[in-house]
């Protein structure tokens, strides 16, 4: 299955043919694949990303648009909606072949480098960068009786598209995370009240956003758990909680309910490749190049591993330039490389 071999293009049924080899493809348009594109746009490399989703932007797009990001270098704080709006504009600087909406479906080694895989046709490249993050996601859900009749209703959610959607109401916010602390911090801004119910009496969350949770007018209510949900005569949510470790049980009233209990991951499509590629705990592991176990396939972003790897999009970006600056220099050695960054741009 993992033999190199000729390739032909499949022009049966209206797929597309694309004839093109590309020097870099990415895979994956999240932020830091987005930002691995601008940055082989920078090196003059023929580029192809590819993302699953109808628009670029990764999960921060799709789930944590207003969401406050605070490590990104240079930005002391920037909303998801306008850290994703700045890439596009760095995007547009290069003349790159960008699709959105296009799932890889299978990645093959062949004579002249890969064959990707999409519904839409089949691409080749000298070279591919994974930057998937955690693959397919989808939120954690709260299992409670009939919590989907609220769901329905507009009144449990969970991620925030709009923060408008909670102006004036008393919202309860589930979770320990950063995700979780972040989202209590941001609603607290427009909301009446904002609760945040932990069934652990520590939180998750980076030190400094603890503190600064501890310092606000949000509630922290531990350690509970939903048990119950059930309507009121005036058409809000009664929120049954009880104490972890004990039978106490307490009310909670609220308009607006969100639950943030992290997300469940689905690597299905990258275990469907014919490329097998060595793994620790399902993340993909890589060397300090960036190099998958398969040469010629790097790997960035929260889908990557290797010993000491924070998961944060600074991480990322930092990694971007690390694999493209190798990709470059092992594969196309007569491309010049920047001494340093201002030199990107220059000659």
């Amino acid at each position: 299955m993992h033999t190199q071999t000729s390739f032909q293009l499949n022009l049966k049924n209206g797929v597309i043919n694309m004839t093109e080899t590309y020097d870099i493809t990415i895979i994956g348009g999240g932020p830091v694949g987005m930002f691995a594109a601008f940055y082989a746009g920078m090196r003059n490399a023929k580029t192809h990303l590819v993302e699953s989703l109808a628009d670029l932007g990764g999960q921060v797009n799709a789930l944590y648009p207003e969401k406050t990001i605070l490590d990104v270098a240079g930005y002391p704080a920037i909303q998801g909606r306008d850290l994703i709006t700045a890439q596009r504009q760095q995007l547009a600087q290069f003349p790159l072949t960008i699709q959105t909406g296009t799932p890889v479906t299978n990645l093959q080694r062949i004579v002249e480098g890969f064959a990707i895989t999409t519904p839409k046709g089949i691409t080749h490249s000298k070279t591919v960068i994974v930057a998937v993050g955690n693959g397919a996601f989808a939120p954690r859900p709260l299992n409670v009786p009939n919590v989907d009749d609220f769901i329905a209703r507009g009144q449990v959610s969970y991620s925030v598209p709009d923060k408008e959607q909670f102006r004036g109401q008393r919202v309860l916010v589930a979770g320990g995370g950063d995700s979780a602390i972040d989202q209590a911090l941001m609603l607290e801004s427009v909301a009446e009240s904002v609760t945040l119910l932990h069934r652990r009496n520590t939180f998750r969350g980076l030190e400094h956003m603890v503190d600064v949770l501890h310092q606000s007018s949000v509630t922290v209510k531990t350690p509970y758990l939903i048990r119950n949900l059930a309507p009121t005569a005036d058409g809000a949510v009664d929120v049954t909680i009880k104490t972890v470790g004990a039978d106490t049980e307490e009310h909670v009233i609220v308009d607006k309910l969100l639950i943030s209990y992290g997300f469940t991951s689905d690597y299905h499509v990258i275990e469907g490749w014919d490329l097998a590629f060595e793994r620790d705990r399902r993340l993909i592991a890589v060397d300090s190049t960036m190099m998958t176990s398969v040469p010629g396939v790097f790997a960035i972003g929260d889908g990557a591993t290797y010993t000491g790897k924070q998961p944060l999009i600074a991480t990322g970006y930092g990694e971007a330039p690390i694999a493209v600056h190798q990709i470059m220099a092992a594969y196309f050695p007569d491309k010049r490389g920047p001494i340093h960054s201002t030199s990107l741009r220059e000659g």
